[in-house]
């Protein structure tokens, strides 16, 4: 690797390093916004025009917050569980493609940190590490409460991982690849004529189902039990402050946003956008539109998730596990024979 893709990739990851930490940052007040119109309300206008400003006076309040630690803790694991929920949330961003190659003095250059090609197990698996941050600080904690939270979180994300891994696999099936950037070249062009060739319309049920595993894998509602106020005072973080709390919170924002790109790579086409290609030769100017459809794709799926928020009811924790285990597996397994089928008879006819 030339020192110039090196210098490239080390400035890639630091935008994209503050890319997601900005959009985590407005996430809260974009939430706090749209709960208000749900609810008919303002929602933040006081910091700054229009609210603006309010994030940053959220994160001077956790800065400036009592850092508390409780005497009967795990201090040393109770102050690394929320770095380990903050590291594994911003390491997923690495795989993702955010828009076509760049031509910079005459070479073209990835718009993605890594290109690695079990992209896919590489986001899995750093899901997978990320509940350790949760039940770390759970247990940590020595609250009960705490505790409680961090059991559910490490069972639900361990239940939905194996309906939202058979869902991926569908689509590895089709593209016969596990690099996010051949799943993002396979859809381009179009579908049965007049349809994008989002693997979204070839497979529904398997967007579906990750759809739903997608929330519960960070924890929203109506897949917030790992949280639930209700009967578990705060839930996994009960004992946290300051900004030890704040980078929890931090990370479902982060993780919201990964996850949001994720669908948008897996299941929309990524960057691309059907025809621009007949209009548009230039790769740079190729690439900014497709990173503005790209970002585009990912708001929407953010504003979902906050949609789906204010608006469905929380389950039970029976329901929650019932729905993983006894519907969402057995019809991913399901909809996996189906793809593996009608492939086969692809290639025979």
């Amino acid at each position: 690797m030339t020192d110039s893709i090196l210098l490239f990739k080390f400035v890639l990851a630091i935008v994209t390093f503050a890319i997601s930490l900005g959009v985590a940052a407005y996430a809260t007040y974009g939430e706090r916004k749209i709960a208000g119109l749900f609810q008919d309300r303002l929602g933040p206008n006081n910091a700054g025009p229009w609210g603006l400003l309010q994030p940053l006076a959220d994160g001077g309040k956790m800065f400036f917050k009592e850092d508390f630690i409780p005497a009967a803790s795990e201090k040393f694991l109770f102050i690394l569980a929320p770095g380990i929920a903050m590291f594994t949330a911003l390491m997923t961003s690495a795989i993702i493609p955010w828009t076509s190659p760049i031509l910079i003095s005459g070479a073209l250059y990835q718009v993605q940190v890594a290109d690695i090609d079990i992209g896919i197990l590489y986001s899995l698996g750093f899901v997978s590490i990320g509940v350790y941050g949760i039940m770390i600080g759970g247990w940590a904690s020595n609250n009960k409460y705490s505790l409680m939270g961090a059991i559910r979180a490490s069972s639900q994300m361990i239940s939905y991982e194996l309906a939202m891994g058979l869902a991926l696999l569908a689509v590895i099936m089709m593209s016969g690849s596990l690099s996010l950037n051949d799943i993002v070249a396979a859809q381009k062009g179009s579908f049965l004529g007049f349809l994008p060739n989002w693997n979204v319309f070839k497979q529904p049920v398997g967007f579906l189902i990750f759809l739903i595993c997608a929330f519960a894998e960070t924890n929203r509602a109506p897949f917030d039990l790992p949280e639930c106020e209700t009967e578990l005072v705060g839930g996994y973080h009960t004992e946290y402050s300051s900004m030890k709390l704040g980078l929890f919170l931090f990370s479902e924002y982060i993780n919201m946003f990964i996850s949001s790109a994720i669908i948008a790579t897996v299941y929309f086409g990524g960057y691309n956008l059907p025809l621009i290609g007949r209009f548009v030769t230039d790769p740079n100017a190729l690439a900014a539109i497709g990173f503005a459809v790209f970002f585009a794709k990912i708001l929407f799926f953010i504003f979902f998730y906050m949609w789906i928020r204010w608006t469905l009811p929380r389950f039970r924790y029976d329901q929650l596990m019932h729905l993983g285990w006894k519907s969402l597996i057995p019809i991913a397994i399901i909809n996996l024979l189906v793809t593996g089928a009608v492939l086969i008879l692809k290639d025979y006819l």
